[in-house]
C-alpha cells in the first residue's frame, strides 16, 4: 500500500485512508476499492490517533471513517481533520443509524455518510462524489433533508425524542453511556461542568427523563444497543 500509481489517462490514482476498529471491516472497505483503477488504498488506521499520523505522513484526497473506533471518537476525528487538513475529503462509513449522525457528520466537517450495509455500487457513487467535491447521503436522508430544509412539519413530527437532540447533546449522550463522570465529559470536550449540567438537563427534558439516574441508565442501554448493532453488522 501506499505506492501511487496511474489510474485512467495516465492520471494518479486517488488515495484513500481507511479508518475503523476491525481489521476485516477495512479489509471489506478495501475489497471494494481494489477493482477501481481511480482509486487506491493507501493505509489504514484503527484509532484517533493513529488515523492523525496517517493522514500527516501519507497525504490521503479521502479518508472513510466510521463512528466508533478502537481509541477516540468518530465525529471527533472528522472535526480534527477539517480543522487541520481542508484539502481532505472524508467519508463517515457507518453502522449507525443515519437519522441521528449523517447530519451531524456533514455539520462536523464530512462530505458524506453511508452504512456499511450499502451496495458496492452505492459505495463507488458516495467515493466518487465525495472526491468530486459533492456530498453523498442515501436518498431517503437526502429526501429527508430537502424536506426540513423546506420547513415540512411532517419531519420533524415523525422523529424520535432522541433525534431532537443537537449535535453538543449527542456528544454528552454518547459520553454518559460510556460511563463518564460530568467532570470527565467536560475535560474531554474542553467545556465547563456547568455547561454540561446544562446539556444534561436539555437532555432530560427532551427525552422526557426525569432524574439524573434515568438519563444514565438509558445513556448506558442506548450505547450497549449501538454497541450491539455495531459488532452485529461486522460479524
Amino acid at each position: 500500500m501506499g505506492i501511487e500509481a496511474a489510474g485512467p489517462l495516465g492520471e494518479s490514482r486517488k488515495r484513500v485512508l481507511i479508518v475503523d476498529d476491525h481489521p476485516l471491516v477495512r479489509r471489506g472497505l478495501a475489497d471494494t476499492i481494489v477493482h477501481d483503477p481511480a482509486l487506491e488504498v493507501c493505509g489504514e488506521a484503527g484509532g484517533f490517533r493513529e488515523a492523525l499520523e496517517q493522514i500527516a505522513s501519507l497525504r490521503p484526497d479521502l479518508v472513510m471513517i466510521d463512528l466508533t473506533l478502537k481509541e477516540g471518537d468518530g465525529l471527533e476525528l472528522v472535526k480534527r481533520i477539517h480543522a487541520g487538513y481542508e484539502h481532505v475529503k472524508m467519508l463517515v462509513v457507518s453502522v449507525h443509524d443515519e437519522k441521528l449522525f449523517a447530519e451531524r457528520a456533514l455539520h462536523a466537517g464530512a462530505s458524506g455518510y453511508i452504512s456499511k450495509e450499502a451496495t458496492g455500487k452505492a459505495f463507488a457513487e458516495a467515493i466518487h462524489r465525495v472526491l468530486g467535491g459533492k456530498v453523498y447521503l442515501s436518498p431517503a436522508m437526502t429526501e429527508r433533508v430537502l424536506h426540513r430544509s423546506l420547513g415540512h412539519p411532517s419531519v420533524e413530527l415523525g422523529c424520535r425524542p432522541i433525534e431532537r437532540l443537537t449535535g453538543r447533546e449527542i456528544e454528552v449522550f454518547r459520553l454518559i453511556g460510556k460511563g463518564f463522570t460530568t467532570r470527565r465529559i467536560a475535560q474531554h470536550l474542553g467545556l465547563s461542568t456547568k455547561t454540561i449540567e446544562t446539556h444534561r438537563d436539555s437532555i432530560k427534558y427532551k427525552l422526557h427523563l426525569e432524574t439524573g439516574s434515568e438519563l444514565n441508565r438509558q445513556a448506558i442501554a442506548w450505547s450497549l444497543q449501538q454497541k450491539h448493532q455495531a459488532d452485529g453488522c461486522e460479524a
